[in-house]
């Protein structure tokens, strides 16, 4: 296990101590893992209801994150996934109680009832005006059946929003009851796991899946779900959660519903965007009208990687109250969350006047001319090599190497069609497509190389059935790279294999040698200048802050080199 934290016991006590400091709204209760407004008093004296939620750690930001204004008024946090004592949960109330009434906020497990439930009781004895609602939004379990009853899960933090603003508005106790036993009656929540969570005190995982398995219909404490199965794509999954929660909710087409996109602990916000698009297509399949969409870490299992959908119906008195401000670290700033009217996410791109990619059908490449059967194979043996090129690239850089030029290799073959039929002008076509389908590095050095190669061959008037034009042209794409990336021989970059691959292939026709033969050489060539980077410290590049732990791998741009030189030899063979 590896995690940053002290000791185990001191996770939760250290974990408020750090949130607090950052927020000087906030304070904890000495001797409790409680956290409340520090203007709690002022609220109380004002008429403003209190609204107290929590349970057990391990959800962050959930739940000490939603204590502010427009929000909560404290929370109350237990050890990791275990329900906070009863008496934690009436010092709390005990705080707030001056208000006008509290609510409590508690999400349907057994625990947390008991122990909210029972210091709510207790707090009523001692004459303090407590209401409680309790959040079961899970719908990967029946209504009816033979557990406990369904789950609290993300959508407590919509609970936690429009009963929020309820009290900050004004309303009484059981306006504000009303509000949020409103929203933990209407919203429904579902939830995908592509692996488990590590609680502290355990050490390992809570289970074991396979690199193709999912967990469906998990809780948020580190559970199995109720369904394992293959994993699938995105799309796929938000159609199964967001098909789940519009079912059980009984939606229908014109109903106005936001939308809460919740990262289980360790979803990359790539990943979360990706799936929230897929929710949202869903939804606007069914003619549902999606008012918002919010997508982020609201409510975890630790460092479990997946996400929940939670789908809650609203009206225009509902989406007010959760437009309305508030002031937390964790709930999103209030221009957050509008959603992009269908049809209106795109504006077209400037397009150049000239641009050899976008020729379309004006161009004139020979199927069957060597320039475009030497490009073709180059990009297939590319494509090939993707998982090649990323493993190396993910021992010795960022891992973006192989399907950056796999990605630069489909589109070329897609548009090769397109370029002017020359040669010069087919190279011009390549490099203004890599140079718009490849980010990074690598993009704009081979349309750099392209790009010169192709000046080159126009210099001399055409590259005809002159090899040593080809010869030239490639010393030029060289030349061009060494002056822009700020590279040479040595570096432990793609010139470590291009230069001898263009120094050899002249040298070797300058001395008489049969293009192929002269070709050969210069691939081999291109083989020894890649095989000798595996003993450089990079100078430049991502590899350069890695120092001595890159020895002992090739680098991996100068063995995309020797792939596609390979690949042209054998088209001209």
């Amino acid at each position: 296990m590896k995690k940053l934290i002290n000791e185990v016991g001191d996770v939760v006590p250290e974990m408020l101590e750090g949130l607090v400091a950052g927020a000087p709204g906030l304070v904890l209760l000495d001797g409790q893992t409680v956290v409340v407004r520090r203007d709690h008093a002022d609220l109380a004296r004002d008429g403003v209801v209190a609204i107290v939620s929590g349970g057990g750690a391990g959800h962050e930001p959930a739940h000490g994150g939603y204590v502010g204004p427009g929000m909560l008024t404290g929370a109350v946090v237990g050890d990791v996934f275990t329900s906070p004592s009863t008496d934690a949960v009436l010092a709390a109330l005990r705080t707030v109680g001056g208000a006008p009434g509290v609510l409590l906020v508690v999400k349907n497990y057994t625990g947390d009832r008991l122990n909210f439930g029972l210091a709510a009781e207790i707090a009523r004895t001692e004459g303090l005006d407590v209401e409680m609602v309790v959040v079961g939004d899970d719908v990967a379990l029946s209504a009816e059946g033979d557990h406990a009853g369904r789950r609290g899960i993300a959508g407590t933090v919509l609970v936690h929003k429009a009963a929020g603003a309820a009290a900050a508005r004004g309303d009484d106790l059981a306006g504000v009851r009303d509000v949020a036993q409103r929203v933990a009656d209407g919203v429904r929540s579902m939830g995908v796991a592509l692996g488990a969570c590590t609680v502290p005190a355990v050490g390992r995982p809570g289970f074991e899946l396979a690199e193709d398995e999912v967990e469906w219909g998990l809780g948020i404490h580190g559970e199995a779900g109720v369904e394992r199965g293959a994993l699938v794509g995105a799309d796929a999954v938000a159609e199964r959660l967001v098909g789940a929660v519009a079912d059980d909710a009984g939606l229908a087409e014109g109903d106005r519903v936001v939308l809460l996109v919740n990262d289980l602990g360790t979803t990359p916000p790539s990943e979360l965007d990706v799936v929230a698009r897929g929710a949202l297509a869903v939804l606007r399949s069914r003619g549902v009208r999606v008012e918002r969409l919010w997508s982020g870490a609201f409510l975890t299992a630790l460092d479990m990687p997946g996400c929940s959908v939670s789908v809650l119906p609203v009206d225009d008195d509902l989406l007010d109250l959760l437009d309305a401000p508030s002031e937390t670290s964790a709930w999103p700033a209030a221009h957050r969350g509008r959603v992009t009217p269908a049809g209106e996410e795109r504006v077209p791109a400037p397009q150049v006047e000239g641009d050899e990619a976008e020729a379309g059908a004006a161009g004139t490449t020979a199927a069957d001319g060597p320039v475009r059967r030497a490009l073709e194979a180059a990009c297939s043996a590319l494509r090939e090599a993707e998982p090649e090129l990323t493993r190396m690239d993910s021992e010795v850089g960022d891992g973006d190497l192989g399907t950056g030029l796999a990605r630069g290799a489909t589109a070329v073959e897609q548009e090769v069609g397109g370029y002017p039929g020359d040669a010069a002008g087919t190279l011009r076509g390549a490099s203004a497509t890599l140079r718009r389908a490849i980010g990074g590095t690598s993009g704009p050095l081979y349309a750099i190389l392209l790009l010169r190669a192709a000046a080159e061959l126009d210099e001399q008037g055409g590259a005809g059935e002159d090899p040593r034009a080809w010869a030239r042209a490639l010393r030029a794409g060289a030349d061009g790279i060494r002056e822009v990336g700020g590279a040479e021989v040595g570096d432990r970059t793609m010139l470590d294999a291009l230069v001898p691959l263009a120094d050899t292939l002249a040298t070797a026709l300058d001395e008489g040698a049969d293009p192929g033969e002269a070709l050969a050489r210069a691939v081999e060539a291109a083989r020894e200048g890649t095989a000798g980077t595996a003993d450089r410290v990079a100078r430049v590049g991502r590899s350069s802050y890695l120092g001595e732990r890159v020895r002992g791998t090739p680098d991996p741009g100068a063995h995309a080199v020797v792939v596609w030189a390979e690949a042209v030899q054998r088209s001209l063979g």
